[in-house]
């Protein structure tokens, strides 16, 4: 079974996975996390009817109780597994994944992340090994805390009425409460949820799934354009010309709301693929800059064991300790958006502001599909440092390697078949020269 990855339990559903796999994980699962008490909730792909039944079945089976919350954004779940102090949650969503893939992400007490390494390991060994479930019927309830969750939403809404905004919800959850948000001004594309994504896949770092946003956006002349994956668990922008704003620079931006406007001072989590722009222009503000591994069962619990303030990913994912430490694509939609329109009071364009934190040219990430994905990570590693030391090294999610004008990171993906790659330099001329040898060292491998 090729469906546990290292942030959540994902694949084609059907071929990676099936009913009788999710029966087994609803009833091993309360093992494993030692918890009876679980808060259910699902979004809307085709196949999540299915496995949401085959998961209560096995989770009453173990004798938990169950309240299903129905349909829901993945961060809702979070925020109701911490809110109403649940021992354990499980998502059914496969995020940004096309119509055919589903899964589980699952949460401990608190919202804490359950990954491969914390859980997810033993699940997997108890479903291939363990003898077939027998047991006593527990407990289903219903819980509906929608308005719960948007009203503790809204009270991080500012006035930004002065924005024209278009916002496009990729057909999946972020369509149950975001005109509860942002009211009925903006511009919405593909605001009703539809597990077929009709319209584009939910996936809003591929480049293809922003076009009929960045038309949306030139044709109403909006501020700000804003997309949401499947689950509403990311959120991404582009800016009032529809260029894409690369989402680790949201994270320098929203060190205005958190050190600056409330006056905050302590850690702010990056992945290691951040540009050197976003610690450059936080540190002066007074953070102190972490960078960390991708994913949120890496990110949310570095987060929280270091009590960070925020963080935030190149993917569009943004943790917030007053978000239980976890992520949220409308919360974070929300407090950008506040930043814009104060902003633009102030007489400057999202373009404008972006242009302040941007200092270096960016590759944005290279994908190469190949088998030996440590070779190559070896073999680039090992070329630059026979040609010179690096002024800094990490190697604990693929390798980040500095120099003093460029950098770069090579890393395989965790949930897709693919060795991924990001070069930064200080101009055109060393970016195209410095991916262009990475790109021969790595073709040796295909």
């Amino acid at each position: 079974m090729g469906a546990f990855h290292a942030y959540d339990i994902r694949g084609i559903y059907g071929k990676d996975f099936n009913k009788d796999d999710v029966y087994r994980m609803g009833f091993y699962l309360p093992e494993v996390l030692n918890a009876k008490r679980f808060l259910i909730g699902r979004d809307v792909r085709e196949s999540s009817p299915e496995i949401h039944q085959q998961l209560l079945k096995g989770l009453t089976d173990a004798g938990c109780t169950v309240s299903d919350a129905g349909f829901t954004t993945t961060p809702m779940v979070y925020w109701g597994t911490a809110r109403f102090e649940f021992e354990a949650s499980v998502m059914i969503t496969a995020s940004h994944n096309p119509a055919e893939y589903n899964g589980l992400k699952i949460s401990a007490a608190n919202a804490v992340p359950v990954g491969f390494d914390n859980g997810l390991n033993q699940l997997e060994q108890l479903i291939k090994t363990a003898p077939q479930p027998t047991g006593n019927k527990g407990i289903i309830k219903n819980l509906d805390f929608m308005n719960d969750y948007i009203t503790f939403m809204k009270s991080w809404t500012a006035d930004f009425s002065n924005l024209d905004l278009a916002i496009d919800c990729s057909n999946g959850m972020s369509s149950l409460l975001v005109k509860d948000i942002f009211g009925s001004a903006p511009v919405y594309l593909f605001d009703k949820p539809d597990g077929r994504f009709p319209n584009h896949e939910p996936n809003p770092l591929d480049m293809k799934n922003l076009i009929q946003l960045q038309a949306a956006v030139h044709e109403h002349r909006s501020d700000l354009g804003i997309i949401f994956d499947g689950d509403a668990d990311r959120v991404m922008f582009v800016d009032e010309n529809g260029k894409f704003i690369p989402p680790d620079l949201l994270i320098a931006l929203l060190g205005h709301y958190f050190l600056e406007e409330k006056g905050l001072k302590g850690k702010v989590i990056q992945d290691i693929r951040t540009s050197k722009s976003v610690a450059e222009y936080l540190v002066p503000m007074g953070a102190k800059m972490e960078i960390w591994r991708v994913g949120r069962a890496y990110a949310a619990n570095k987060l929280r064991e270091i009590n960070g303030i925020f963080g935030g990913e190149l993917a569009g994912h943004y943790y917030f300790r007053d978000f239980y430490y976890s992520d949220s694509g409308i919360l974070a939609s929300i407090l950008i958006t506040n930043l814009f329109s104060r902003f633009k009071r102030e007489g400057l364009k999202a373009s404008d502001v972006i242009g302040r934190i941007c200092k270096y040219e960016n590759s944005g990430e290279i994908n190469f599909r190949i088998a030996q994905k440590q070779e190559a990570m070896d073999a680039v590693k090992d070329y630059f440092f026979a040609q010179q030391s690096p002024t800094l090294f990490l190697d604990f999610d693929g390798y980040r390697v500095e120099y003093t004008d460029w950098w770069f990171n090579i890393r395989p993906s965790n949930t897709e078949p693919y060795l991924r790659l990001l070069v930064e330099a200080q101009n055109q001329l060393l970016l195209q020269e410095k991916t262009k040898k990475i790109k021969e060292i790595i073709n040796h491998f295909q």
